[in-house]
């Protein structure tokens, strides 16, 4: 058999382990409750959704998205059930298993606290036995969690974000952390007034998320060299900024829905 030869049929592998491990179709998992970057009710099913099924798109590799509670999508990604899931920031046993896309998008984390009680970072320390709202599955920064495991922060874990905000109003949580765009979402679902609200002048840290993909799928990091050209082609373009643009306008913002009463 000639080079040549040889060649096409590497090139014919690498193609094929790269279709999603259930056929044609990249098989994606991604959790609810995420606003603006995911979920059922929005717009494309939130920004991220598009940006990932996007480039795929750019990399003639068609996907399908799954919705599973979060810590079930991510075991079954890790099971080789679906073929990647999104969005996730890095951490020591993740990376381990699992191989990271390039960025999808930069997280900035902020304290969110009622604006006749505003706290800032460096209260958190000299403030009591504060309560502390954060969405059950989600991580916190390592700096919190220190905090939690030393009782000087109650952490308490209600299914999402939206909870957070609703019960940071109630007065019933002292304090929750999030991304800023993600925290905004969540406090205008609220239906209150922003004013009700502060947002810490300190950012608590910045972190990127990723499309991650189980290190044992066959192909796995031929799948996230594709999915990279993918986002690289949508970045060039100007349509990633266009999408991440468009959940930053006014008529996007007017379109957040309060959340179901707290019980």
């Amino acid at each position: 058999m000639s080079m040549t030869g040889h060649w096409s049929l590497g090139v014919l592998l690498s193609l094929a382990l790269s279709v999603g491990a259930h056929g044609a179709e990249v098989q994606l998992v991604t959790g609810d409750d995420y606003a603006p970057l995911t979920g059922k009710s929005l717009a494309g099913a939130g920004v991220l959704s598009e940006v990932v099924q996007a480039a795929f798109a750019q990399s003639g590799m068609p996907s399908s998205l799954a919705w599973q509670p979060w810590k079930r999508g991510y075991l079954m990604t890790h099971r080789g059930e679906y073929d990647a899931t999104f969005p996730y920031i890095r951490a020591e046993q993740r990376e381990r298993d699992f191989l990271y896309s390039a960025s999808l998008y930069v997280s900035e984390q902020h304290l969110f606290s009622r604006a006749d009680d505003a706290l800032e970072l460096e209260q958190l320390a000299h403030s009591g036995r504060l309560r502390l709202c954060h969405p059950l599955g989600w991580q916190l920064p390592g700096d919190l969690q220190a905090q939690v495991e030393q009782g000087l922060l109650i952490r308490h874990s209600p299914p999402g974000l939206a909870e957070c905000a609703q019960l940071l109003l109630l007065g019933r949580d002292d304090l929750f952390v999030a991304d800023l765009l993600l925290g905004r979402y969540a406090l205008l679902a609220t239906g209150a007034p922003l004013q009700r609200f502060h947002i810490s002048r300190s950012v608590l840290g910045r972190q990127t998320m990723h499309l991650i993909v189980p290190r044992s799928r066959a192909g796995a990091e031929a799948l996230i060299e594709r999915f990279n050209q993918g986002l690289a082609t949508l970045r060039a373009s100007g349509d990633y900024q266009r999408l991440i643009d468009s959940i930053l306008t006014d008529d996007a913002l007017a379109e957040v829905q309060p959340p179901e009463k707290v019980r």
